[in-house]
């Protein structure tokens, strides 16, 4: 187990937030976690635990203390004739674990290639890209209970996943830490690659395997997406709004050209990006804070912004945007 105290968060979040905390805790196992729990350093003052930091935007200092998962453990647990079980720590980074499962070739995350962050932030935000979202091959979660230190599973439904949402976003918010999660992936991949023009570009770069989407899928992440060495961002800062199809049908009367997928028979997805990009946001600035001037969807940190300024372009854009076409969109990031 590492305590530092005073510690700058600097190279915690994606962002290139310059904040500090009091103390910063990693640990490296559950029974170190559990010890953690327990002790005076965090039953005496406010604490929270973070993945990869590429979801987080803070304000300001942290007053109290940061935990962080060192559980990098990668582990075959069982397999039958078409699935393996692979049970991976949360402290894993997430794209190091699809690079893992390609190299083995277990399908089911390839199309997550990319994806800032580490494997138990992943599970609780329901990562997703290009049609697939991490419940889709969850099989269980296993996580920690802050108050009483005790271990618990849950089943992928009791992980209640929705858009960028769990049970750990909604009713049990800030009660369970997670330590690990069990993937059920394919042995004989099912790929999928009926989002946008996915197959296209796959089939430019050879014959359709995981190796081959897995590549595409960086490309063509890297080609729009910063990076955030170079330019603080948290990805896709926004969540993609779902309205009514009643509501868009009223839009697309107003708006031909306006772009959707179907989420069901009453409700429709409308791409954040596209809206922000229509409200003429794209490779603007105010101050040290942007938009990225190649994906709309992607807020930037042009160097030495502060939280308060990211938050400020955020509403400017919302305001924007629901003034224009009645849509209120929603941070997919975490205000600290």
């Amino acid at each position: 187990m590492k305590i530092t105290q005073n510690i700058s968060l600097l190279p915690y979040n994606t962002f290139g937030i310059d904040v500090k905390a009091d103390y910063f805790v990693e640990y490296s196992s559950i029974e170190e976690l559990q010890k953690v729990l327990t002790s005076e350093i965090v039953t005496n003052q406010p604490f929270l635990h973070i993945g990869g930091g590429s979801n987080l935007l803070f304000l300001k200092d942290y007053s109290g203390v940061i935990l962080h998962s060192a559980i990098k453990s990668i582990e075959k647990i069982r397999e039958d004739d078409n699935h393996v079980y692979v049970e991976v720590g949360s402290g894993v980074i997430w794209d190091d674990l699809v690079a893992y499962c390609v190299s083995h070739g277990w399908g089911g995350v390839e199309n997550l290639s990319l994806i800032p962050g580490e494997v138990g932030a992943a599970a609780v935000q329901n990562i997703g890209a290009y049609g697939v979202e991490i419940q889709d091959v969850i099989s269980e979660v296993y996580a920690v209970a802050k108050e009483t230190a005790t271990v618990r599973a849950f089943t992928a439904e009791e992980c209640r996943y929705g858009y960028r949402s769990s049970v750990f976003k909604g009713d049990l918010k800030g009660k369970y830490i997670i330590t690990s999660v069990l993937l059920r992936l394919d042995k004989k991949p099912h790929f999928k690659l009926n989002y946008q023009h996915l197959e296209e570009e796959v089939l430019k770069n050879g014959d359709v395997n995981l190796q081959t989407i897995r590549q595409t899928i960086i490309a063509v992440r890297e080609s729009k997406l910063p990076d955030t060495k170079v330019l603080g961002n948290a990805g896709s800062f926004f969540m993609n709004p779902v309205i009514s199809k009643e509501y868009f049908i009223a839009l697309q009367e107003k708006y031909p050209n306006i772009p959707h997928y179907t989420v069901s028979e009453t409700e429709e997805k409308v791409p954040a990006g596209w809206l922000i990009d229509q409200c003429g946001w794209k490779g603007k600035k105010i101050g040290r804070a942007g938009v990225h001037d190649k994906q709309a969807l992607v807020l930037v940190n042009t160097g030495g912004a502060t939280g308060a300024e990211i938050v400020y372009l955020a509403q400017e854009i919302q305001q924007s945007v629901k003034e224009k076409y009645g849509i209120e969109l929603t941070p997919e990031v975490n205000y600290i």
